[in-house]
C-alpha cells in the first residue's frame, strides 16, 4: 500500500470515528418529543425521566434515557404505563425519582385532576433498577386532593442534608412541602400537626426543584403559560427547605433566535464538583403545537456571591463529562 493511500485510509477514519463521537451533546439531546425532565445520576451514569409530550389522552406512559457521558443516550422505552397504574388513564407526566435502600422510587402525576371529586393525582410506583420496570407502589395516589390551592402535579422528591425526604409539588400557582415517611407510602406531620405546608414564592406558577449549595437552599420554579413562549424558570435562595423564598429572578427563557418556552427544569451536579448543568424543555422556533416539546441540556454557572447566572440556550449542548 503506498503513502497516499494508507494517508487516505487513515484520514478516512478519523473522519468517521469524530462524526461517530460528537464534541457536544447538541440540543435537543434525544429525538422525539419530551418535557419536564428531571436528570439525576445513578451509578455513574446519567438518567433523564422526561414526560412523553403528547395530547393528554395519549399521554399513557414513560420513557428514560441514559448516557455516560452527556452526549450519547440510550433510550428505555415503556418504563412504566397506564397497564402498572391501574387508577391513572391519561396525562402521565413530570416524573420525579430517587433511589433508597437499592430501590428506585418514581414519583408522577396522572389524570390532570380539576378538583376533589375527580380520581387521580400523585403517584408513586418502585423498581429494581433505573430503567425499570415500574410497578405502582400504593395501588392508588399518593395525593389526590386539593390543599392549600395546589393541583397535586409537579411532584419533586427531596433528601435533605439530615437524610429526611420532602415531597414538593403543586400546580395552578400554589406550592407545598410535606415530610414524607421513610417507605414513601405516605407522610409525616409537621410539629404543628400540619402534613402540607405552602411556601409559594412569588411567581410561582409549576415546576418545584431544590438543591443545596455550600450549605444554602436553592429553590426554583417555572413561571408563564407552559404552551407560550413566556415559560420561564426563576428561583430564591433560603437557609432551610421551608424558606421563606423570595424571588431572586429568572435563569432560563426564551432566545428568539433559538427557541421559545424554556421552562420546567432539573439540574445536574457533577459529583464532587462545582459544575452544573440544567436539563430543560423548549419548544422549537417552527413549532406551533404546545406538545411540540424537547429535552435539551446547557451549562449552568454562578457568580462570586453565589447567584445563578443566566443560562445561554444553546443549539450545541454540551460537551462531554465522563463520571468517576
Amino acid at each position: 500500500m503506498n503513502k497516499k493511500l494508507a494517508l487516505a485510509l487513515l484520514n478516512l477514519v478519523c473522519f468517521h470515528t469524530f462524526a461517530q463521537f460528537p464534541k457536544t451533546s447538541g440540543n435537543p439531546v434525544f429525538p422525539g418529543w419530551y418535557a419536564d425532565p428531571e436528570g439525576i445520576i445513578f451509578n455513574k451514569t446519567y438518567w433523564i425521566y422526561p414526560t412523553f409530550s403528547a395530547p393528554y389522552n395519549k399521554q399513557v406512559h414513560m420513557d428514560a434515557f441514559s448516557s455516560t457521558d452527556l452526549v450519547t443516550w440510550k433510550k428505555h422505552p415503556g418504563i412504566i404505563d397506564t397497564v402498572a397504574v391501574k387508577w391513572a388513564k391519561r396525562a402521565m407526566w413530570a416524573p420525579s425519582i430517587i433511589e433508597k435502600d437499592k430501590k428506585y422510587y418514581l414519583f408522577f402525576g396522572a389524570n390532570d385532576i380539576q378538583n376533589d371529586n375527580e380520581k387521580g393525582g400523585i403517584g408513586v410506583a418502585v423498581a429494581d433498577r433505573p430503567e425499570g420496570p415500574f410497578k405502582d407502589l400504593l395501588g392508588k395516589p399518593l395525593i389526590d386532593k386539593f390543599h392549600n390551592g395546589a393541583q397535586p402535579i409537579d411532584q419533586f422528591v427531596f433528601k435533605d442534608k439530615d437524610g429526611q425526604y420532602y415531597l414538593f409539588y403543586g400546580g395552578w400557582r400554589h406550592c407545598n412541602v410535606a415530610k414524607l415517611k421513610s417507605d414513601f407510602t405516605g407522610f409525616v406531620p409537621f410539629e404543628d400537626g400540619t402534613i402540607f405546608r405552602e411556601i409559594t414564592p412569588k411567581g410561582y406558577v409549576e415546576g418545584p426543584f431544590m438543591f443545596i449549595r455550600n450549605g444554602k437552599y436553592y429553590f426554583m420554579w417555572s413561571e408563564g403559560g407552559w404552551t407560550g413562549p413566556d415559560y420561564s424558570v426563576a428561583y430564591a435562595i433560603a437557609d432551610s427547605p421551608f424558606g421563606p423564598f423570595e424571588r431572586v429572578g429568572k435563569i432560563l427563557q426564551q432566545d428568539p433566535k433559538v427557541a421559545t418556552g424554556a421552562g420546567h427544569h432539573s439540574v445536574i451536579q457533577i459529583p464532587g464538583k462545582q459544575e452544573y448543568y440544567i436539563v430543560y424543555h423548549r419548544r422549537p422556533l417552527t413549532e406551533t403545537d404546545g406538545n411540540h416539546r424537547e429535552t435539551c441540556i446547557d451549562v449552568m454557572s454562578f457568580d462570586e456571591k453565589g447567584m445563578i447566572n443566566p443560562v445561554k440556550i444553546t443549539r450545541e449542548g454540551v460537551k462531554a463529562v465522563k463520571l468517576e
